[in-house]
């Protein structure tokens, strides 16, 4: 098997990277780790490093350079403290944020939230016809997500395609760059999380590349790992196609056997 960690060192990275300054990861608490000095006036991000959701407002935070301003604390989903959720977000699911002395969640919500209560460069552009366009992309991220999620319950070449296609059609309405809206936005961070882990999937596990005939979107992909604030919240590939394995290739195949023994009554 190609080496996925190869061919986006050799297509995608570029050498500005290698001499920025990496954050280093704090390690994951767990069931069995004491709470931080909670709402004590430090901002706090509750993230978790698998998770793409969480991801989106971990590239916000260090796009605006907040590292310094907005604690990371990360979590082992699998084996979460109990005080997280009787304390901080009820709803015990990441991404969250502690700020002012309340806790907000929901990734969309939070690249805006943290774009506009926090200095650093703007994520939302001005211009009017590129704020429309993309709330107009905002609005169907999640249909692209979940056509290429039950794509890989099927046909994934098949099936997930639109949704590729409606990308590199999305990609280039704009001149002045080769992002969503021509620069850097929040669109972007909204999308590549899931990009990404789609690219690695259907890569490594299913031999095909989605940039194939889709030069806009190969284009977008190299340009978005020239950003470090994006590639220091980069998944483990092992740990995503292994999250793939487990969650997927499980399911379809207890589907099957229990097609094969409907089969059989």
């Amino acid at each position: 098997m190609y080496n996925y960690s190869i061919f986006l060192f050799a297509n995608c990275f570029s050498s500005s990277l290698f001499s920025s300054v990496q954050e280093a990861r704090v390690p994951p608490l767990t069931s069995t780790s004491e709470p931080p000095p909670l709402f004590n006036g430090t901002p706090r991000l509750y993230i978790s490093y698998i998770c793409p959701f969480a991801q989106r407002a971990w590239i916000t935070r260090n796009y605006k350079g907040l590292q310094d301003k907005i604690e990371l604390v990360a979590f082992d989903l699998q084996n979460r403290p109990a005080w997280y959720k009787e304390k901080v977000y009820p709803e015990n699911k990441v991404p969250s944020l502690e700020h002012n002395g309340k806790v907000l969640g929901e990734s969309l919500d939070l690249i805006k939230y943290i774009d506009d209560n926090f200095e650093g460069p703007s994520l939302v552009p001005s211009d009017p016809a590129k704020k429309e366009f993309g709330e107009q992309l905002i609005t169907y991220v999640d249909t692209f997500t979940k056509e290429v999620y039950f794509a890989l319950k099927g046909d994934p070449l098949q099936q997930a395609s639109p949704a590729f296609d409606y990308l590199e059609n999305s990609l280039g309405k704009f001149d002045d760059g080769p992002f969503f809206l021509g620069q850097f936005s929040w669109v972007d961070v909204a999308y590549v999380p899931f990009v990404e882990r789609f690219q690695i999937v259907f890569f490594e596990v299913l031999k095909h590349d989605i940039t194939e005939g889709r030069p806009k979107l190969a284009a977008w992909i190299e340009e978005v790992n020239k950003i470090n604030a994006y590639t220091q919240t980069r998944a483990d590939p092992k740990e995503i196609v292994d999250l793939y394995k487990k969650r997927f290739l499980v399911l379809l195949n207890s589907e099957n056997r229990l097609q094969w023994a409907s089969s059989k009554i």
